[in-house]
This record gives structure tokens, sequence and C-alpha cells, in this order.
């Protein structure tokens, strides 16, 4: 319950608040997509296509069940993308110059990125504008932070010099142990307020919901897990200073009746990991 799952959940959550939002499957495995209803089709335009100059963004794009969620879907042939571009020129910069034309129409793009540093990873941190990184509360997810801070100090110096950390974020967290206790202390003395104050519990539903082709607050609105993405949501909202804007808090209790005032990037996503926008890779999980 890592990246991807914070990709979708997160993303859905945007989409309830009211807020234009684009999910972008980067990944082979093409669990973001399977996660929102879509079956494999070997035909249908991917982000395969985006980074091979195929087809546009326009042409990718996917209706959800969430009125304000898109998709761009990934397929297994998108690993083929790490040898067809080896000698490509701009090759970093494929995904990046790919989403450019639709920065204007969401406000935030999340991309879900490939559990390794290949080039489909670097494609999207390339693209992004701020790294939201799931975690797990365990000693050896502990462990590998550096590592990846030190991947995207290596990037943002040589490629994307406007790529920040948007934040960390506890999943599968259990604030009954001792030892997701300790790792949230230790994150905390680290990166201070890029700590999200939003926690993702173990939670049941949230598991099953990728089975069912569901976003969590699609298929069990009232869940912890629900709940927490939503909590998430509002919290990376309220971060944004470009533009204070009145944005609908979805509530699972109340629906989405409830009006929040809010800033938000006017094209900032998160990074989805993971993902920011105008475009956020959220998600560089080394834990998941």
């Amino acid at each position: 319950m890592g990246k991807t799952t914070t990709a979708i959940n997160l993303a859905a959550s945007f989409a309830a608040a009211e807020v234009n939002t684009l999910l972008v499957d980067c990944d082979p495995q093409s669990n973001a997509t399977s996660g929102l209803g879509f079956v494999k089709d070997p035909e249908r335009i991917s982000s395969y296509h985006l980074l091979m100059g195929a087809a546009s963004g326009d042409e990718a794009l996917l209706t959800t069940e969430l009125e304000l969620l898109w998709l761009i879907p990934a397929h297994k042939n998108q690993i083929g993308a790490n040898l067809e571009l080896v000698d490509a020129e701009g090759r970093e910069f494929r995904m990046r110059d790919a989403l450019a034309p639709l920065r204007e129409r969401f406000q935030f793009i999340v991309l879900d990125c490939p559990p390794a540093l290949d080039l489909l990873t670097l494609n999207a941190l390339v693209a992004a504008d701020a790294v939201l990184i799931p975690m797990q509360g365990e000693y050896f997810a502990l462990e590998g932070i550096s590592e990846l801070l030190d991947t995207i100090e290596r990037i943002r110096a040589a490629l994307n010099p406007q790529l920040t950390i948007e934040g960390v974020v506890l999943t599968m967290f259990d604030d009954r142990t001792n030892l997701a206790q300790q790792v949230m202390n230790e994150l905390k003395n680290y990166f201070g307020e890029k700590l999200c104050a939003t926690t993702v519990p173990r939670n049941i539903r949230l598991a099953e919901a990728p089975s069912h082709g569901k976003a969590a607050l699609v298929y069990d609105p009232r869940s912890k897990g629900a709940e927490s993405y939503i909590r998430l949501a509002k919290e990376l909202i309220e971060r944004q200073p470009a533009l204070v804007s009145t944005v609908r808090s979805p509530s699972p209790a109340e629906g989405l009746n409830t009006e929040v005032t809010a800033e938000h990037r006017e094209e900032r996503a998160p990074d989805p990991v993971a993902a920011e926008v105008p475009a956020t890779a959220e998600d560089l999980d080394k834990s998941a």
C-alpha cells in the first residue's frame, strides 16, 4: 500500500474536491490503470505513446468514474521504452514535453512512477514540479530515504532545477507500535513541516478497492482509508500559495456539501508520486 495506492486515492480525492485532476500511469505494471477499472488493452493509447512521440496527451486521456478525474493509462509494452529511448534526443524530457499542453487544463497532475529509477521514472521526475514520498513506518523504509533524496538532488542539479519535495506521507501506519512512532519522530526531525500531518492507516477496504477497479472513496467513502486520503488531499491543497480558491472539501459523512477556502497551485499536482502540478511525480516509493 505505497506509491500507487497513494497516487490513485490522492488523485481521486483532488477530483472529489472539485479540482480538475489528471493521473498519469508511468509504470509498465499498469496498476494505477487497472485500479481505476480499465482492463489491459494493447491497442489503447498510453503513456508509452507519449514517450515515443506517437500520440499527444489529449489523445491519451480517458474519463473515469469521477467527473473531474482523467487518466492517461500505461501498458506493459512501456518497459521497452527504456531501450528504445537510449539513443533518442532529449530522452529525459519526453514526458515533460508531452504533458506541457495539458498544464492549463489540469490544476493537479499526479504521476505514478515505476518502483525503480529507470528512464521511465526519470521522465516523470523531470516532468514534475514536486515529489510526494509515501513511506511505510518501518526501519528499512527509513534507511532508504537518504538514497532517494540523493537521487532527487542529482536530478535537480542536472535536469530539473525546479524539482522540490512536496512532502512525506506515512502509509500503512499503525500508531500503536513503538517503531512507527520512532520512524515518525525521525522524519519529523529531518523534514519538519514537509512531513504531512495526515497519516494513512492499514485498512482492508483500501486494500480491496483496486480489485474492484475503484478508488477507495468510491468503493467505501466511509472507510478510514478513504477518509485519510481526503484529509491528505485537503492538506496538500491548503499548502499551495499560488492561487486562493474556494475548493469543495469532500466529506464521507456529509457528502460534498462542505465548502472550505483553500490555496492551491494553478497547475501543481502532488507528485504522486508522487507528484504536484504543473506536474507532480507522486511517488518514488522506495518502500513499496
